[in-house]
Parts: structure tokens; sequence; C-alpha cells
């Protein structure tokens, strides 16, 4: 560990801040690799005498910092963690960035089934870092669940994820392109959730640099029109779900009324096609009969 007085540190902290980059990048470099907590960080403000202790000197922090900002690099693929929930969860470029968009799925789930009381049987389709799987299972610990990824590096840390989380066992990981690995659960799955890869080529070549130079292109690019693995997923899930399960999607911002006819084609009813905290229509989900 090493000392540094708090207004020494106070005047890094601007300094890095006037460089440019936001607050809540720099708190997680300082949380992940400095070893201070958002809570540290605040009470430091309120009284500026005396010390702190780091983890790492604030030339490497400082290094750190530069690099995501020269050259748009996640700082979560820099620190190999993302906060999202409450999850703290090891990533690398085999997975995306688990987005704040994102974690409405869980809220959607809640809304759907209630709260844990219930016995659900879900199904994740392509779980990345696994953060929505995880944070199913937390929040029905009475649950099963699995969840699948074409990646098997992608599964490793899903799995790691998991086991740092939870002292549950009642998730389970499968290697294979979207339902594919799940021949065994056909008609038992009472929800199934994807954020499948949603971006049409021509948005994906328009990407800003720090997601197309540093996420992995196969957890983004959805085909020509970006409903490619949408519409797989949606064609194969009569098989796999229990009547009067539910599918939940996420979309691309202006894909909901496409996936929804995808689902009326598929026999699905109770649609609808919510919107996320910025008003966009971002989860399309359905029922199956």
């Amino acid at each position: 560990m090493l000392s540094i007085s708090v207004k020494e540190f106070l005047f890094w902290k601007k300094l890095q801040l006037s460089k440019g980059g936001d607050h809540q990048s720099l708190a997680l470099l300082l949380d992940s690799v400095g070893g201070i907590s958002n809570g540290d960080l605040n009470s430091l403000h309120i009284n500026p005498e005396g010390n702190l202790y780091l983890k790492k000197n604030l030339e490497f922090l400082e290094s750190v910092w530069n690099e995501h900002l020269l050259k748009s690099h996640p700082i979560q693929y820099l620190c190999g963690i993302a906060f999202w929930r409450d999850l703290k969860l090891e990533v690398t470029d085999k997975v995306l960035i688990p987005r704040p968009e994102t974690e409405l799925i869980v809220d959607i789930v809640t809304k759907i089934f209630g709260k844990n009381s219930q016995k659900l049987f879900f199904a994740e389709l392509g779980t990345g870092s696994g953060a929505i799987s995880i944070a199913l299972a937390l929040a029905y610990p009475l649950s099963d669940g699995v969840a699948t990824d074409i990646d098997q590096d992608a599964l490793e840390i899903a799995t790691k994820n998991f086991i740092k989380s939870s002292k549950q066992s009642n998730l389970k990981f499968y290697c294979g392109n979207w339902w594919s690995p799940l021949e065994n659960f056909k008609g038992k799955i009472d929800l199934a959730i994807s954020n499948p890869p949603y971006i049409p080529k021509d948005t994906y070549e328009k990407l800003p640099k720090e997601v197309k130079n540093f996420e992995p292109k196969v957890a983004l690019l959805g085909g020509e029109d970006g409903l490619k693995h949408i519409r797989e997923i949606i064609q194969k899930a009569p098989l796999f779900l229990k009547e009067k399960g539910w599918l939940i999607l996420e979309n691309h911002f202006d894909q909901g009324e496409k996936v929804k006819q995808l689902l009326i084609k598929n026999k699905f009813t109770s649609i609808e096609i919510l919107k996320d905290l910025s008003g966009i229509g971002r989860f399309t989900i359905g029922r199956y009969k």
C-alpha cells in the first residue's frame, strides 16, 4: 500500500478530469485498480486533511487513464471490471461490456413474474459476461437457469462471475449457438431472455471507435438488417418454451415493430414494446400462445 496526502490526491484527480473523460470512469479506475471505493472518494472532500492509501501509485493510474483517453480504450477492459446493477463483473474483450439500459431486463422479469417467490426455469441465450443470468439467479433463488454462449472464453468469464457473485448452484452454462445446446429442455422453459447482436451492418461500420475497435464484433453485428439472430431465436422459441412461456428480447432502437411482427408470425401473444430510460423502444416481449 502506498501512502499519499489527500490534498495531493485530490489535485491529481482534478488534473486527470481536466484532460477529458467522466467522473464515473475515473471512479471505476480508482476503485478497481487504486483500491479507493466511491464511498472513500466522497468522504475525502468532506475531510481533506490526512493521508490515504493506494494499491498502485499515481503514475501507474495516470498511464491507464491516458490509455483510456488517447486510444478510446474502454475503461472496463483496462480495469478488467464492470459494475452492473449491484454486481461487480469480470470483463475482457471476449465479452460485451454490459450496458446500463440492459439492467431493465431484470425489472421486466420482476414485473411479469413478481418477486422471488416464483420457481422458474429460465434460459438466457448469448450470456456474455453472465450479467443477466446471474442477476436473475440471485433474484429468484428458488429458480433454475441455463445460459448459452457460442464462445467458450465468454462462458469461462460468466462462470467465474457467477461463482464470485453467489454461493448458489442454480445456474448452468452451455456452449453453443442460441438454442442448440438446450435440446434436453424442449418445452420446459418458462422464460427465455436474449440481448443478441442486433446492430445492422451499415450502422456497425459507423459505431464509435471505443465500441468498434475493442468490443467483440460477434456480440454486436446482427447481419444486413440487424435481425438475423433475433429471427432465429424467435423462430425456434416455440420448441423450447412452455405454453404461456415468455420471451424477452433486447433490440436496436428502431427494430421494435419488426420484432413485434416476427413474434406475431410465430404465434406469440401479449406482445409489447417496452421503452428504456431514454424513452427508446429497447425491449420487445411476448408470450407463446
